[in-house]
Formats: structure tokens, C-alpha cells, sequence
């Protein structure tokens, strides 16, 4: 059975998508699916290449239950062709990605907060100039989104 292929998008890939990978990997462990996908997170800009993820929301995660790790990337125009689904933190972000993609690419491109229950459509707000509560208020948008897509990905591709 092919994999559902699920790349996370955000501008340096140190908060908000590895955070968003992350809680996905543990969500659908939760849910005995993990050998359905293949998960990743990249970002638009190569500020933090090879870096590891923000302490700060690896810190927050972890207050949260969710353990990740993750070494930042940036986008290239393979992903498009190569994932099913590009999933962008951010308008912004959205922008860039319209922007490189290549000719009839096969990823789907999508806002997170598309599957957001109480903000659908907005960005995720990017809480790295930003103190704690930020982190947190990232943790819960991007928990609720990503198990809301988990529902609609199971859904659409018949896994429960």
C-alpha cells in the first residue's frame, strides 16, 4: 500500500511545522497508522538548515506529551512532485510555496488552519520574537488542526 505522503511548511522550519510533524507522528501512533504516512516538515527559507528545532517549542511540547526531533530544511521543488500534501503555517507562506511549484505538481497545497475548528483559514502565528504564551497558543491550534486532518485524511483514504 503506497504511503499518504504529508510535508508541513513554514518559513524556517524551527517552530511551526517540525512542531506540526511531530505532533502528527505521535497522533497518528495514537491511532495505529503511522505505517499509512510519511511525515515531514521543511521551510520556505534557508535561515535554519541542519539546525534543530526552537527550544522553546520543543520545551513547550514536551510540557504537552509530545517528544520530536527534526533537522531543518528548506523546500525544493522535488517535495511537490514527491508528497501528497504541502500544508503552509501562514498566508505568507502559502505565497512562496504557489510561487516555486512546478507545473501540475502532485501535492495538494493547503492552509493548516484550513482544518482548524475554531479559526479555519487564518494563519498559524509564528511565535518565535514572542514570549511562551505563544508557544503554547501554537501547540493548541496546530493539536486541534492536526487532528482534524488526521480525521479528514483518514476519511478520504479509507484508513479506519
Amino acid at each position: 500500500m503506497a504511503k499518504i505522503k504529508v510535508l508541513f511548511v513554514c518559513l524556517g522550519n524551527i517552530c511551526r511545522s517540525p512542531l506540526a510533524e511531530g505532533i502528527f507522528r505521535q497522533r497518528i501512533a495514537e491511532r495505529q497508522l503511522t505505517d499509512h504516512f510519511l511525515v515531514d516538515s521543511c521551510g520556505t527559507a534557508a535561515y535554519h538548515i541542519g539546525e534543530t528545532p526552537d527550544e522553546r517549542s520543543v520545551a513547550n511540547a514536551a510540557a504537552n506529551g509530545v517528544d520530536y526531533t527534526h533537522r531543518g530544511r528548506q523546500i525544493k521543488r522535488q517535495d511537490f512532485m514527491s508528497f501528497d500534501y504541502l500544508l503552509a503555517m501562514d498566508a505568507s507562506n502559502f505565497r512562496d510555496l504557489q510561487e516555486i511549484q512546478p507545473k501540475a505538481p502532485k501535492a495538494q497545497l493547503l492552509m493548516m488552519r484550513a482544518f482548524d475548528s475554531e479559526q479555519s483559514g487564518k494563519d498559524v502565528p509564528d511565535p518565535y520574537y514572542g514570549g511562551e504564551d505563544g508557544f503554547q497558543q501554537v501547540f493548541d491550534i496546530l493539536n486541534d488542526a492536526v487532528n482534524n486532518l488526521i480525521d479528514h485524511l483518514a476519511s478520504l483514504h479509507k484508513l479506519e
